[in-house]
């Protein structure tokens, strides 16, 4: 590697970089944090981690509890409420939403849509089904673009140039199926995705769970986002993931008429069978 693509991989703000990074684990930390556990977390000196976080407080990004002599740190909701803006001005959430009830209803399994957020994707919206079971999948969650089936149906239709910077960014998963091929498998994946026109994911990112996505396009043709369904492993028979297949990429090529894609655009894929 050469200078310059070493350089390239710093962060253009050092002091932008290292806030987002201390915001980012308050967000995905589990329980509040101390300042200590915090700055060794993110491996950022003490002193630069209070000054972040003490900024973060001031514009309500954050907030802390006091016990005794320990200040315990957690993020606010203002994040959520910026997203949710972003959401309503993309409109994509409402795109579909009777559409999207109907197949949730139909399968009986939840539907997500998704868009990519970086090396992420971001659920940005939800139909739920009625039952005392429900998946950990709700508008705002974040997950690895590489080990969802959202994820993998948006990367398969990105230009070569969108692609190329993901690919260093493949997160291992935790399930029993995790895949353990690299660049190369993950690529022959993708094209797996372009022949049949829908991606699967078989407790791949945890054990039990299985999904299965189709992509929707914009009006300049380019992949805009994916939807999904969820269900149990043992739910997902090969049957019923036909089923969702089908009924998926049904909705998504509304969803991309709905979106101003023109019909020539949209990708040829092999009949779900």
């Amino acid at each position: 590697m050469d200078d310059r693509s070493k350089a390239g991989d710093r962060p253009a703000s050092p002091g932008v970089d290292r806030a987002l990074t201390v915001l980012e684990h308050l967000v995905e930390a589990e329980e509040e944090l101390t300042l200590t556990a915090l700055a060794k977390v993110t491996n950022i000196p003490l002193a630069t981690c209070a000054s972040i976080v003490y900024t973060l407080e001031q514009r309500g990004y954050a907030t802390r509890r006091v016990v005794g002599r320990s200040h315990f740190w957690r993020p606010t909701l203002r994040l959520y409420g910026l997203a949710s803006q972003l959401v309503r001005d993309a409109d994509l959430s409402r795109v579909a939403t009777s559409e999207m009830r109907m197949l949730a209803d139909k399968l009986g399994m939840p539907v997500h849509m998704g868009v990519l957020d970086g090396h992420s994707v971001v659920y940005v919206a939800k139909a739920a089904t009625p039952g005392f079971v429900q998946f950990d999948t709700y508008s705002g969650k974040i997950a690895p673009f590489n080990l969802t089936a959202l994820g993998r149906a948006i990367a398969a239709y990105l230009d070569p140039d969108e692609l190329e910077p993901l690919l260093s960014r493949l997160t291992p998963g935790r399930g029993p199926n995790a895949p353990k091929g690299g660049r190369k498998a993950f690529l022959s994946l993708l094209e797996d995705v372009r022949q049949h026109g829908y991606a699967m994911e078989e407790e791949e990112e945890q054990a039990e769970i299985s999904c299965v996505a189709a992509p929707f396009f914009g009006i300049d043709g380019h992949v805009a986002g994916a939807l999904g369904v969820t269900g149990f492993a043992r739910d997902l028979t090969p049957d019923r993931m036909r089923d969702a297949a089908t009924g998926l990429v049904g909705l998504t090529t509304e969803v991309s008429r709905r979106l101003g894609c023109p019909a020539e655009s949209l990708p040829r894929a092999v009949p779900v069978s």
